[in-house]
């Protein structure tokens, strides 16, 4: 349903991008989401309403979900009370980001697969927790202008999705 809603947003035919989420999921050795996996099906990487960048790609140097795992960066000392994911550990998993620096995660544990609360962090480093799907915050942050302090709708921004450099579809 939220998925749906997300398409019809922005207005974006769904696309056919293949994904191997076996291998995706063994080598982060924990399930997905699976309205993430949607999401990643029918729009692949890119940007949202020029400003939520989407990492629904599973190759490539753009929106690449899987890059911090294959090519990993080092920490700030310090990150706070949430640490990266480490594949068959717990921690956060970032899926998005904007372009204001905040950051859209899930909370994962390799122990207890199938929980995967969002988890935001906004300009000033602040997390919030949200017990609802991937779609629904991602379509909350685009269209619903109340949905503070993630919410993007206020700045009445065009509802679009421009898929990564190399994406095909739409």
């Amino acid at each position: 349903m939220w998925v749906q809603r997300i398409f019809e947003f922005t207005g974006w035919e769904p696309s056919a991008h293949s994904v191997d989420w076996a291998a995706v999921e063994e080598e982060l050795r924990v399930p997905l989401p699976a309205d993430f996996k949607q999401l990643c099906e029918g729009f692949g990487g890119g940007t949202f309403c020029d400003s939520v960048a989407f990492y629904g790609s599973m190759e490539g140097p753009h929106f690449d979900f899987l890059l911090p795992w294959r090519v990993p960066f080092p920490l700030p000392v310090g990150s706070g009370r949430y640490q990266e994911y480490a594949p068959g550990g717990k921690g956060y998993i970032k899926w998005a980001s904007t372009e204001w620096g905040a950051e859209y995660c899930w909370l994962v544990d390799a122990q207890q697969p199938g929980i995967s609360p969002v988890l935001a962090r906004g300009e000033a480093g602040e997390w919030c927790e949200y017990d609802m799907s991937t779609s629904e915050f991602l379509y909350r942050v685009l269209a619903d202008k109340d949905f503070q302090p993630f919410g993007i709708a206020r700045y009445g921004l065009d509802p679009t999705f421009q898929p990564g450099p190399g994406a095909h579809g739409g």
